[in-house]
């Protein structure tokens, strides 16, 4: 069930809603039951075979957190480590086989010649991010961190709908004291208009920018996929509208997922904090799939040795760190590809860090972050080329295409200026580019202003702690720049009739949208 379908938003989502309210205010612990129920409904609408799977894994992973707590407690510490151990292994086992089964078989009767008789293995959806929420529970349970061992709230800690198909990857202590608050269940209309407004503009990402921006670049990636070789202009339209489809795709499912979430007066971690604003690539990781980025940290990098054995193990472990967070996304090598590079940019950003220190290099003025953040977006659209590709062969076709190897197409107004001498260069085509590429340019210039001038949603909302990061000062505006200042003080969200006119009317527009558009499903849904 999609979050902007018609069924979810006029039927699943009103009756969860005024019934979990209802339940709640006679009985917490029916509430929360009536919100499992509910979650579990929404997965099995994609796939009704699968919820015994999720079932089966959320009652695996309770016992072995169970045990793992009392053994700390009561008897061994050893124990514990075996028993969690045992359960990781048997999480990735699980996950391994379903995501990278079909990959290793056809990686190795590519290589062999042979061919293993595995069937095709169906992907289900969300197992990624419910098999690393449990295993960041049973990390912090051998840590001592969770306190509850709470079977229904267990449950809807690892179902809760608005983050189980594609995040944020959830922490137990982070959302276990939400879930067992007693005016959880109580109805809250300040988080109920705040958490809706946020709703609508993640909508609006996915429905007006992303899907639009999809026009674009998937033909492209497709046409490449086929054998085509873009020109310049072509290739570089495929990059860019897929770097801001990709970002706008997964921001606006967020951004959903925080809303609807505020709604039940439960506040989810922030997962995005403008990432194409980032002046280096570990800016970049600190702001792109936050909840992400902290696992990797948390539970690879750092216990791999993080920074603490010199700087060669540092950047070895940044590297692995990196593949290993590729080969999540995705079982194909263009992921492990993107992860290495990925891992790659992080040890030159580090490198010179090091270097800067060490001559006493500051921070540089206005125009050096202007520089220094376009190296970086560019960067970042050269490994989406690598995401988003097929192959290598794909991703390279189109890095050649984008630095002109494949040719250019002009305008054909500028043939006659040019004269016939051009004419004669086969990497030079005129063609009467047309409305498409106008509209082309228009849908890229708005993302681009959308994304680096005006504030996030965080920073819209902040005075409203719409999440788990949030205090209750409203500090969005201080450390804005003048131009994002000046925004935000006039977009920034407050109950007024203005705004909630102006949101009802682009609610409107969306929906009006939604019937007139293929409705497609997010982009990491698939992960």
């Amino acid at each position: 069930m999609l979050f902007n379908s018609y069924v979810f938003i006029f039927a699943f989502f009103p009756i969860v809603f005024f019934g979990f309210f209802c339940i709640g205010k006679h009985s917490h612990a029916l509430g929360s039951l009536w919100l499992v129920s509910a979650s579990l409904f929404f997965y099995g609408w994609w796939d009704i075979r699968f919820v015994s799977l999720l079932l089966g894994s959320i009652v695996f992973n309770y016992s072995a957190g169970y045990l793992i707590g009392h053994k700390i407690a009561h008897t061994s510490a050893k124990q514990s480590k075996t028993i969690l151990a045992t359960a990781i292994t048997a999480n990735l086992i699980l996950l391994g086989y379903f995501k990278y089964a079909n990959f290793f078989a056809d990686t190795l009767n590519h290589l062999t010649g042979t061919l293993l008789p595995i069937g095709e293995v169906i992907l289900p959806l969300g197992i990624s991010f419910f098999t690393f929420t449990q295993i960041a529970f049973l990390v912090d349970t051998y840590q001592g961190k969770v306190k509850e061992f709470n079977f229904v709230h267990y449950t809807l800690f690892v179902t809760y709908f608005p983050h189980l198909i594609a995040g944020p990857v959830l922490h137990h202590k982070e959302m276990m004291p939400q879930f067992a608050k007693r005016d959880v269940c109580l109805l809250n209309l300040n988080n109920v208009a705040v958490g809706l407004s946020i709703f609508v503009l993640g909508l609006a990402k996915k429905v007006l920018i992303a899907d639009s921006l999809a026009d674009f670049s998937t033909p492209i990636f497709t046409a490449v996929a086929a054998g085509g070789q873009p020109m310049l202009f072509e290739a570089w339209l495929g990059a860019l509208t897929y770097t801001l489809q990709l970002y706008f795709d997964f921001s606006g499912y967020s951004d959903m997922a925080i809303g609807l979430s505020l709604m039940f007066n439960v506040r989810l971690p922030m997962n995005f904090n403008s990432p194409y604003k980032a002046t280096s690539i570990i800016d970049f990781w600190r702001r792109w799939h936050i909840t992400l980025s902290h696992f990797l940290r948390d539970y690879i990098y750092i216990p791999l040795g993080g920074s603490r054995n010199g700087k060669a193990q540092r950047y070895l472990n940044l590297m692995i760190t990196m593949l290993l967070g590729g080969l999540w996304h995705g079982a194909g090598w263009t992921f492990v590809i993107w992860g290495g590079l990925h891992g790659f940019y992080l040890m030159v950003n580090h490198a010179w860090r090091g270097i800067k220190n060490k001559i006493g290099w500051g921070e540089g003025g206005t125009m050096a972050k202007l520089g220094s953040g376009a190296l970086t977006f560019l960067a970042v659209i050269v490994g989406w080329v690598f995401f988003r590709a097929d192959s290598f062969s794909s991703a390279m076709t189109l890095l050649h295409g984008m630095l002109g190897m494949n040719g250019v197409t002009l305008p054909t107004s500028l043939q006659a200026k040019l004269g016939d001498s051009f004419s004669q260069y086969d990497w030079i085509v005129f063609n009467d580019l047309g409305g498409e590429i106008k509209k082309a340019k228009l849908i890229v210039s708005v993302s681009l202003l959308i994304t680096w001038l005006l504030p996030n949603v965080r920073q819209l909302f902040q005075g409203y702690r719409p999440t788990c990061e949030d205090t209750k000062e409203d500090l969005a505006s201080k450390s804005l720049p003048i131009l994002q200042g000046l925004f935000y003080r006039s977009l920034k969200w407050q109950p007024s009739k203005l705004q909630a006119i102006s949101y009802g009317i682009l609610f409107f527009i969306l929906i009006v949208f939604m019937g007139s558009a293929d409705k497609s499903e997010f982009l990491y849904f698939q992960f």
